[in-house]
């Protein structure tokens, strides 16, 4: 287990042990915790009712921050033609074909990549690394488009994704503490909206288990997770 330091002692003293608290209480209080340098990444971690060893229990999906995220993502578009200029005036920070020999080489310097369908052939012999590191486009995410232009605007306009992992929880940046109370709680919004929608059919039982906000180096804040079930 990783040890922690004083100032993360003194911030954890003041999480409440036995409540929850609102959306903006809890996003609050990660700002006042937050002890860093540098502009700390706010993150909320949500605990699902699912069994993510079952396909039809996977929650994934994508959602457009109206805040962003704080980060701007860097984007690579697979493209050739008239998809590659429209990538370049929509503001894609790579484009070619060329880059998945680059790839291939080594090169990883993106956050996002978004391919033209006629191009998976060159980017599927990429599966192996860009896989595990959860950079593959995919139709679900909406990075394998002819629509490439929508595509890199959604992304530089913080568009992120979010997957289930194996053991139930969804982990995603809302922002960082330098943003207002009002914009990370209108972020986490539309994030639980998202994943309230992507319930599947298959989950039985208390689909919303818990939701939790917190810095990078600071610690978890419980939100009242029954302000998302009645929605």
């Amino acid at each position: 287990m990783p040890k922690h330091g004083k100032k993360f002692h003194e911030a954890t003293a003041r999480v409440p042990r036995e409540s929850t608290l609102t959306a903006n209480d809890a996003v609050g209080l990660v700002r006042d915790l937050s002890y860093a340098k540098f502009d700390e990444t706010v993150e909320v971690a949500v605990r699902l009712g699912v069994d993510p060893r079952h396909a039809d229990q996977i929650v994934r999906g994508t959602v457009v921050l109206p805040h962003g995220t704080g980060k701007t993502a860097r984007v690579l578009v697979v493209a050739q033609g008239d998809k590659a200029r429209e990538a370049e005036e929509a503001g894609a920070d790579f484009v070619g074909v060329e880059y998945v020999q680059r790839i291939k080489d080594g090169w990883l310097d993106f956050d996002f990549m978004v391919a033209t369908p006629d191009m998976m052939g060159q980017v599927g012999q990429l599966g192996r690394i860009l896989g595990p590191r959860g950079l593959m486009p995919t139709p679900k995410s909406g990075t394998v488009t002819f629509d490439v232009e929508r595509a890199v605007r959604e992304i530089k306009a913080g568009k992120i994704e979010f997957r289930v992992d194996r053991t139930g929880n969804v982990h995603a940046p809302i922002g960082k503490v330098s943003f207002s109370p009002e914009q990370l709680q209108e972020n986490l919004g539309a994030f639980m909206d998202t994943i309230l929608r992507a319930k599947p059919a298959a989950a039985k039982g208390q689909y919303l288990r818990g939701v939790t906000v917190s810095s990078t180096m600071g610690p978890g804040v419980p939100v009242d997770a029954n302000l998302y079930r009645r929605v």
